[in-house]
């Protein structure tokens, strides 16, 4: 009879151990925080963030991010406002066009990811020794008007004194290389990877990099309502944490680490092609290693909302605090 009992005993024990560890798994699994999060377009110009998510940064601060994509910073912005994003990834520019209109809620930045213009110009014909001046005349496949990518591209035209340039804005930017493989326009103004691919195909040329060209410009930042923020602190702080892991890691990985993290995000794209597009944002400086916005960059910002008219003179932010919280960026710099 003991003979019996002994390895029944043993196997019910080896039940309960077993039921207790997946017990412990399925409890760690639920104290994540589910963060209902807004891309603004996919794109490799945002790989730190990918990166935070297919590395595990996201999940070692406690959080799971929920993320779509809006198609667009004005919709990213829209989302916060009507509750269906904690946190979206848009132009900085949208909390001033929500603080302006002296609505019941307030956006702020609470992280700047890139610091450059992540746009590049391709052409028809294959052009030796672009000029900006060669635009004159043409018409150039461009962003929705008063976004970030749109307003560089026309203070890049201003600056080099061209005129006479047909910025088409009105095409949805998924639709946007499809109307140019198809024959529309003489130029086209898009971001990687779908820069490199319409080159790999033979259906344009590169010819500048706005990044490049137009220099410093606060382009993308990840952006809360004021009140999400003075809600869930601790939420923001990670997700920052995570964010900048996310762009040291890519300082640091070797080329096939980079790909294994960015292909889930870009099935269709080629691994040399994700590469390429990786290297041409290093190489701009697109990824600040300090992610805070600070008042030059600010100031860079609204002159240009200014200068394309989107932005009057005189409704200029006084306070950048109004619509920036840099305290999460700065604890992380403290904590290094």
């Amino acid at each position: 009879m003991k003979k019996t009992i002994k390895p029944v005993l043993l196997l019910l024990v080896a039940l309960l151990l077993t039921m207790t560890a997946a017990c412990g798994k399925s409890s760690k699994s639920d104290e994540l925080t589910t963060v209902k999060f807004s891309e603004v377009i996919r794109s490799i110009f945002y790989a730190p963030h990918y990166v935070a998510m297919s590395q595990g940064f996201f999940k070692e601060q406690g959080l799971n991010v929920d993320m779509n994509t809006a198609q667009g910073s004005d919709k990213g912005a829209a989302a916060l406002i009507a509750g269906t994003a904690d946190i979206s990834m848009v132009g900085p520019e949208t909390t001033i066009y929500i603080y302006n209109q002296k609505g019941d809620k307030t956006l702020k930045v609470f992280h700047q990811l890139t610091a450059k213009d992540g746009s590049f110009l391709l052409s028809r014909e294959k052009i030796d020794n672009f000029k900006w001046s060669d635009l004159a005349g043409k018409t150039v496949i461009g962003w929705r008007p008063g976004s970030s990518p749109q307003m560089v591209l026309n203070s890049q035209l201003t600056k080099e004194q061209v005129a006479g340039v047909n910025v088409i804005t009105n095409i949805a930017s998924p639709a946007m290389a499809g109307a140019f493989t198809s024959g529309q326009g003489d130029f086209i103004q898009v971001f990687e990877p779908v820069a490199s691919t319409l080159v790999k195909e033979g259906k344009a040329y590169y010819v500048a990099s706005l990044g490049e060209d137009f220099g410093p410009y606060p382009e993308t930042s990840y952006v809360a309502t004021s009140d999400f923020i003075k809600s869930h602190p601790d939420i923001v702080k990670k997700f920052s944490a995570a964010v900048s892991e996310g762009a040291k890691w890519l300082n640091t990985a070797s080329d096939d680490q980079i790909v294994s993290a960015l292909r889930p995000y870009f099935e269709g794209t080629s691994d040399d092609l994700i590469l390429q597009s990786v290297n041409r944002y290093k190489a701009q400086g697109t990824w600040p290693t300090d992610p805070e916005l600070t008042q030059a960059q600010f100031d860079v910002l609204q002159n240009v909302l200014v200068e394309n008219g989107v932005l009057k003179a005189e409704d200029k932010i006084g306070k950048m605090e109004d619509v920036v919280d840099m305290s999460f960026v700065q604890q992380l710099g403290k904590s290094k």
